[in-house]
């Protein structure tokens, strides 16, 4: 700092006296006037648009499902259904997961953050994955049960196949050594391609199987809800595309790969915890119990659920 201190600069406000500003300076003013510290970080690793996305994306999320937390907590107390007071649980401790790992993108970029970064990325990507494949082992269930039973069966399910893809990943970061959540053009790991183009090639095949029931003889066994097959396609399509950029990645052509896979990995983080409100527990929230559950019930009736009940 200059050898005038601070209340002298304070005490004759008009004059304009300059402050130089030595090299190696700790001085908070200098940082101020070197320039905006806040743009820095929030412009670092992947840019200012991209990180910029992410934040106002899962931020606003955030503040949406705690705008509407007093009337949700009311909603579930009295619906008294177990599916919709875990997942809904779930879905909060998903969104704060996924509001920190927007928040740090620069710890992709900074070296000594490289591990904390790989965990944090690992927790939330798998969080978000248990959401999604118990809504997936839901819909192939064929009904909108709310029993204990059926949170129990379908929880575990998700659970364990959620469990030994984590268990895989771990193995590969921490038994290889390959960062599989640190994106660099200039070291392409082809065992870590390799590892997500079948992750996505499994979920792939898992959507298209679902939209295959929907045209089929089976869509009886599917909930009859145009909701769920407008989430289903797409999901489909989004795996498809990152399945694509994740092969082509792999196989030399990093360019357009890293840009479409970095593509799909704003679109999954920014919209698809929304999307799931939006599909599995918006209708839950915003209509009465009892008018609620007439829809579904003559929703199921319409697809023939309750054909058998008869015969």
């Amino acid at each position: 700092m200059a050898a005038s201190g601070p209340g002298e600069a304070v005490s004759r406000p008009l004059l304009p006296i300059p402050i130089p500003i030595p090299q190696g300076s700790n001085s908070t003013l200098g940082e101020a006037i070197s320039g905006p510290r806040f743009y820095s970080w929030l412009g670092q690793c992947h840019g200012f648009w991209h990180n910029l996305a992410l934040i106002t994306s899962s931020l606003l999320f955030a503040l949406y499902l705690a705008y509407q937390s007093r009337k949700s907590f009311s909603k579930l107390y009295h619906g008294r259904s177990y599916i919709m007071m875990a997942y809904y649980g779930c879905l909060w401790l998903v969104s704060l997961l996924n509001l920190a790992w927007c928040f740090l993108q620069a710890w992709e970029c900074t070296p000594d953050k490289e591990m904390a970064w790989n965990v944090l990325s690992l927790f939330t990507t798998s969080g978000m994955l248990f959401l999604e494949v118990s809504l997936l082992a839901f819909l192939l269930q064929g009904n909108y049960a709310s029993g204990l039973e059926a949170l129990t069966r379908t929880f575990v399910i998700s659970g364990i196949l959620v469990g030994l893809d984590l268990l895989l990943k771990a193995i590969y970061m921490f038994g290889f050594g390959i960062p599989l959540f640190v994106d660099d053009t200039d070291h392409t790991h082809q065992m870590k391609w390799n590892l997500w183009s079948v992750h996505r090639l499994v979920l792939t095949a898992v959507y298209g199987f679902i939209l295959f029931m929907y045209h089929s003889k089976w869509r009886e066994r599917l909930p009859a809800r145009p909701a769920f097959y407008n989430y289903t396609a797409i999901m489909f399509l989004m795996n498809v595309l990152a399945m694509f950029a994740c092969g082509l990645t792999g196989n030399g052509g990093a360019g357009f790969g890293f840009w479409l896979y970095g593509a799909t990995i704003v679109c999954y983080h920014a919209f698809y915890l929304p999307l799931l409100y939006v599909t599995f527990l918006a209708d839950f929230f915003q209509e009465d119990d009892l008018h609620l559950e007439n829809v579904y019930y003559s929703e199921m009736k319409d697809a023939g659920f309750f054909d058998a009940d008869w015969e």
